[in-house]
């Protein structure tokens, strides 16, 4: 199929450095690769920045993590959305540091721990103020006195996450992180000594560096957005996605010709209308329809009527010499124009990670400047 997601490899790399720009020593990097990358490719992403030296990978469930370990991924590996009763014994196993917020699951790694003479590194999630997951910061003495018995765990961190960082919302996001500092105090009065704490998702690694801590998490940096357009100036970051498609067919329709399901879009005069291969089954939101814009021959065409399943329809009638078979970019540079995820994400009435992870996981990826993998 002529749908294609190019992954830059080189960008990605550039993206690290970036990060690294922003800290100081000692502070140590986890890298979000969860949701396969946001649509990168869990697996290639994962192995080149464990290349660059990155301390820690961060996966939202034990699939994810068990994906990277049969890769070979030797990483540290943090399960950040936590885990069940059930995958105790394969958290163990496969050598995953799971995200706790439960007294149960403690229980549960805890007499698995046991049973293989081990010790069970965990992160412990806190609530700031997120009001998603975590234990609720009021709670968080309570316990941590309750699981301080279990000596076959170590609670390797405490973590956070930040709700406005992007927002610039400074009173909450240093209301939030004040929270944070005062369970890192009371936790380390009660003898835990917590390497690696950490709350600074991309946002705060750029404009807050008091919420660095041991540890920071970037994740959408890395990919090349920045979590808002207010920190244009603050970070230069570059791209790692692109999706392009082939114009399959070209034809010339006259006035008043209807366009897709619908009739949405008619076009006001004779017409030359080119079609491509992609729809809202490769991640092109049906939101775009009459909105989106893609990029042939450096000139921008825009969609015309309702976006299908597994095609859309281009206005090209001012784009000179256009040719069936010619390429189409949808996310990325084109000559010297670019169509940015943001601008897709804003006409769709999302958010970038959205875009990326519609596309990066519908479509053929290939990676430019791929590491020979064994």
């Amino acid at each position: 199929m002529p749908n294609t997601i190019e992954i830059d490899l080189k960008a990605l790399r550039h993206n690290f450095e970036q990060v690294r720009r922003f800290l100081k020593p000692p502070t140590k990097i986890m890298a979000i690769v969860k949701s396969d990358a946001y649509g990168h490719g869990m697996i290639p992403i994962s192995k080149e920045l464990s290349k660059l030296g990155v301390d820690f990978l961060g996966v939202g469930d034990v699939r994810e993590g068990l994906t990277l370990r049969k890769a070979k991924i030797s990483s540290p590996i943090v399960v950040l959305l936590g885990i069940s009763g059930e995958e105790c014994e394969c958290v163990i196993q496969n050598n995953l540091i799971p995200a706790v917020y439960r007294l149960d699951i403690t229980h549960g790694l805890s007499q698995e721990a046991l049973k293989r003479d081990r010790i069970q590194k965990i992160h412990l999630k806190i609530d700031t103020g997120m009001g998603r997951l975590g234990i609720p910061a009021h709670e968080v003495t309570s316990f941590l006195g309750k699981i301080k018995p279990l000596k076959s765990l170590e609670v390797e961190a405490l973590f956070s996450h930040l709700a406005c960082a992007h927002e610039f919302d400074e009173e909450y996001t240093r209301f939030q992180l004040e929270g944070f500092r005062k369970a890192i105090v009371e936790a380390k009065r009660m003898g835990f000594s917590l390497l690696y704490n950490h709350i600074a998702n991309s946002a705060a690694i750029i404009n807050y560096k008091e919420a660095h801590f041991d540890l920071v998490r970037p994740g959408i940096m890395l990919y090349g957005s920045l979590p808002s357009p207010q920190f244009k100036e603050k970070a230069f970051l570059k791209p790692v996605m692109t999706f392009k498609s082939r114009i399959i067919q070209i034809k010339r329709l006259p006035p008043n010709s209807g366009i897709s399901y619908g009739r949405t879009y008619v076009t006001p005069r004779e017409a030359l209308i080119a079609t491509i291969p992609v729809g809202y089954d490769n991640g092109y939101m049906k939101s775009l329809s009459n909105k989106g814009e893609v990029l042939i021959g450096g000139r921008r065409a825009k969609i015309v009527g309702t976006v299908c399943m597994n095609l859309l329809m281009i206005d090209v009638t001012n784009i000179p010499n256009v040719q069936v078979n010619d390429e189409v970019v949808l996310l990325g540079r084109q000559m010297k124009d670019v169509i940015t995820v943001e601008e897709i994400a804003e006409k769709a009435g999302t958010i970038s990670y959205d875009i990326y992870c519609a596309f990066g996981n519908r479509n053929q990826r290939v990676y430019k400047e791929e590491p020979e993998f064994p």
